[in-house]
């Protein structure tokens, strides 16, 4: 029995990964398929993820266990350490795997009507599956290691649908804003996983002890679970669009409408919380970690709150709305409330994912609701206005205009400074492979003179 569930489990991520494979290997040759096909192949992977999950979830009720472990191999071995695959399924990952492939599997259907007769519409689903596949391994990863992975998926596909209108220099250049400010924090996962392994010997995912699951492996010193905490926020504040690096988000509404749905209302920017949550047996024996989530949340929370009163444009509304309530999540789970944190991101990505799916009917909406009311809808915020002293209104509503001076700082001093150094490495390497290229043709040319010599 317990080989039909691993099976199953792993199901759960092959299913997404099989459709990136049709769909990758058509794509290649050059011969994509129709759209109808595309969608039915797509569609059908998240299907089987989802039955999966299903399948999975009941398996577990039915045994009264708290949790599957599936190991699926060893990626290398090398001495006495082997980085091996293994997949858990628990009550934190089987919901968020259930909920991610259900909402993939809508808007994967939703796209067809949307994108239909784009010129990218086969590589709008390409990138779709290849992100579905990186957050399942996200979710069900066993370890720190193999959550990289998926991490680095959804981060790759993230820029990319941002910049998915490449005809256009805006879409591109938000897309590497957002690509910069990922692999700035990618580098806080990357660390904590090397201080896991430093401190504890492993970054897997420990055995169950009675929490609400099972966490990662806590350093046995207050000052290691500290630094391992505080590299997972910084990873995680990449995600989820926490301050200082929030200015991406608005701008990554530059991609179609669909995947913003998908990536910044219900999924992407929610893996930042899931990680904090797999982590949260670390946080809880470093209070300087978790004082750390709820002060970059509620500065958060308070910051796009009065910006996203500014803002003249529906999905730059919706971004600073998603930023606020992923704000107040990362307050929850630093307070230790961790089932009202699975609960809130589960009801928040719903809706966000509706709305954003329905921004471009907002006036329509509006209408009709004003028509139903018999007069115009009433003006939202006022007790926000209320709190605040009325010589102080219009300096913040100035320091809202320009959110908060964090998109220059993002911009200017983090990510163009990141930049002009991968800038630079790239033309130290090009010189140092035309040194080489030139110091072969010489040898070659002496070589070829010494053999015409008598």
């Amino acid at each position: 029995m317990e080989s039909v569930v691993d099976w199953i489990v792993l199901a759960i991520v092959a299913s997404p990964a099989l459709t990136v494979l049709l769909l990758g290997l058509r794509a290649w040759l050059y011969h994509p398929w129709s759209e109808r096909t595309t969608v039915a192949i797509v569609g059908t992977g998240f299907v089987v993820s989802v039955a999966a999950c299903a399948i999975t979830a009941a398996c577990l009720i039915a045994a009264d266990a708290t949790e599957v472990r599936v190991p699926i191999g060893s990626w290398f071995s090398v001495g006495h350490y082997s980085f091996e695959w293994k997949l858990i399924a628990d009550r934190l990952s089987i919901p968020f795997a259930t909920f991610a492939s259900v909402l993939l599997g809508l808007v994967a259907s939703f796209s067809r009507r949307y994108l239909h007769l784009e010129p990218g519409f086969a590589r709008f689903y390409l990138l779709l599956a290849i992100f579905g596949t990186g957050v399942e391994f996200v979710v069900l990863a066993g370890s720190l290691d193999l959550a990289f992975l998926g991490w680095e998926l959804v981060g790759l596909t993230s820029a990319l649908l941002i910049a998915f209108f490449h005809e256009r220099r805006a879409p591109v250049q938000h897309g590497l804003l957002a690509f910069g400010t990922y692999r700035l924090c990618d580098v806080g996962l990357l660390a904590a996983a090397v201080a896991l392994h430093f401190t504890v010997g492993t970054s897997d995912v420990g055995p169950f002890t009675g929490g609400p699951w099972a966490g990662f492996v806590v350093p046995s010193t207050w000052a290691g679970a500290t630094v391992v905490g505080m590299l997972i926020l910084w990873a995680s504040i990449g995600k989820a669009a926490q301050l200082p690096l929030s200015g991406w988000l608005p701008r990554a509404m530059e991609g179609p409408t669909p995947s913003s749905a998908i990536f910044y209302g219900a999924l992407s920017i929610h893996l930042g919380p899931y990680l904090l949550l797999r982590s949260e047996s670390i946080l809880q024996s470093s209070g300087v970690a978790a004082g750390a989530v709820i002060a970059v949340g509620a500065l958060t929370a308070l910051h796009a709150t009065f910006v996203g009163r500014t803002q003249t444009d529906i999905k730059s509304v919706l971004a600073y709305a998603s930023m606020t309530q992923v704000g107040l999540i990362y307050v929850e789970i630093g307070l230790g409330l961790h089932y009202l944190a699975v609960a809130h991101i589960v009801g928040h990505a719903a809706i966000r994912t509706l709305q954003i799916l329905r921004s471009p009917s907002l006036l329509h909406d509006y209408h009709h609701l004003e028509q139903a009311m018999g007069a115009q809808l009433p003006r939202t915020g006022g007790h926000i206005e209320r709190l605040v002293p009325g010589a102080l209104q219009p300096w913040l509503y100035r320091v809202a205009l320009e959110r908060g001076g964090f998109d220059a700082v993002l911009k200017h001093r983090i990510v163009a400074p990141a930049l002009r150094f991968i800038s630079r490495i790239d033309r130290l390497d090009r010189a140092w492979v035309a040194y080489l290229t030139d110091r072969s043709a010489l040898r070659d040319r002496q070589r070829q003179g010494n053999e015409v010599l008598p």
